[in-house]
């Protein structure tokens, strides 16, 4: 995994969805919240955090704090991804294929997030299993890391470039 630090990177935050918790005690209810949170800087930068506390707000930047942590790096080529690729986490998984320009992000909901802060703005995804958006924002963030470009390839293999695309 490309791990990324956090300094001098200018992030922006984006809320997934927010979960209202209810602990039943002799008292009455006692609510928390977590919320989902995927911070990237639109350039090939992304990652996800999960914050739990008892007011929302709270639980937005803990989520924030905790995404700051967990930054990777996407190769992009030309706005989409490089090549096609399956991302698994527990019961989610995606699918993420390049598109042509102009096509847009098509992607559902907690992929979406992913996708447009990793920086990508053409891509076709679907999401094949679970619609929990902690294992969805998983499998995407798990499909993003194995991405790898075409440079990355030809150095791993130690050939030319042009042999990579051309046999």
């Amino acid at each position: 995994m490309k791990r990324v630090k956090t300094s001098e990177i200018e992030l922006k935050d984006r809320l997934v969805s927010i979960q209202r918790v209810a602990k039943v005690t002799k008292g009455g209810r006692t609510f928390s919240f977590s919320a989902i949170v995927v911070v990237g800087d639109e350039n090939g930068i992304v990652g996800y955090g999960l914050g739990k506390a008892k007011e929302v707000t709270e639980a937005i930047a803990k989520g924030i704090d905790d995404a700051k942590k967990n930054l990777v790096k996407v190769p992009l080529l030309n706005g989409t991804v490089p090549h096609e690729q399956i991302g698994k986490f527990s019961g989610g998984f995606v699918l993420i294929k390049p598109a042509a320009v102009g096509t847009g992000v098509i992607a559902g909901g907690a992929m979406r997030a992913v996708l447009e802060s990793a920086g990508v703005h053409n891509v076709l995804a679907k999401s094949k299993g679970s619609s929990n958006p902690h294992n969805v924002v998983k499998a995407t963030v798990d499909a993003l890391t194995k991405m790898r470009d075409a440079y990355t390839v030809a150095q791993q293999r130690g050939v030319d470039l042009n042999k990579v695309f051309n046999g």
